[in-house]
């Protein structure tokens, strides 16, 4: 009898521990998805039914980019874009609208450089939220703004945020550093507030004191 006690205790303490290294390897597992992901994590789970099918959902981003070739781009190519980007910029003051629409072209462009499909615009979003989750909300933004610039419907203003939105991204697609693995993210993210100012000097936004 004792020896049926002792392999019953025995079974339960291996139950138990199965059960709780499950759960470390959950935690484990979600306080990844939350570091990498950022605020798409938080997005996600509110867009899911479960936690389980959301986090599925992020894993599931991850070998999809992980099974593309992602690529960082060389100093000759971050320097033409970034010229490009400059005479985007300058080309706000007399034309916002057709600025903002070559901004979005100019960020479609550096993604279809590091190897990102680009046919479809809400999986660029899922690809990017897996190394740029933290700034991704900016190019939503941007996006939601030129749409309506399209149609005439955004204001000058708008037009200059959705220019500071697109130069976050944008400057974060170039700046991953070169021979980055699939997945990194990028080294730095751009404070919005330093964006404003520099596109206020660029885009002819002044106080109403003129400076």
């Amino acid at each position: 009898m004792s020896t049926v006690i002792w392999v019953a205790v025995v079974a339960v303490a291996v139950v138990a521990i199965i059960a709780v290294g499950y759960v470390v390897l959950q935690q484990q597992r979600r306080h990844r998805l939350r570091d990498r992901f950022g605020p798409e994590y938080e997005r996600t789970l509110r867009e899911r039914d479960t936690r389980q099918e959301a986090e599925q959902e992020l894993i599931a981003r991850e070998q999809r980019v992980n099974s593309l070739d992602i690529r960082s781009l060389d100093s000759g190519t971050r320097e033409a874009y970034t010229k490009k980007w400059m005479e985007v910029q300058e080309r706000f003051v007399d034309a916002p609208g057709f600025a903002v629409t070559e901004a979005d072209h100019l960020v479609t462009s550096v993604m279809a450089e590091r190897g990102y499909p680009t046919e479809n615009f809400e999986q660029r979003l899922s690809d990017l939220s897996v190394a740029h989750g933290r700034t991704l909300d900016h190019y939503r933004q941007a996006h939601e703004i030129s749409s309506r610039a399209a149609h005439k419907e955004a204001s000058t203003e708008e037009l200059r945020q959705a220019m500071v939105h697109y130069r976050i991204l944008f400057e974060e697609l170039l700046s991953a550093p070169e021979g980055a693995t699939n997945g990194d993210r990028s080294p730095r993210h751009t404070d919005p507030r330093r964006e404003d100012t520099i596109d206020d000097e660029r885009t002819g936004r002044h106080d109403p004191q003129g400076r």
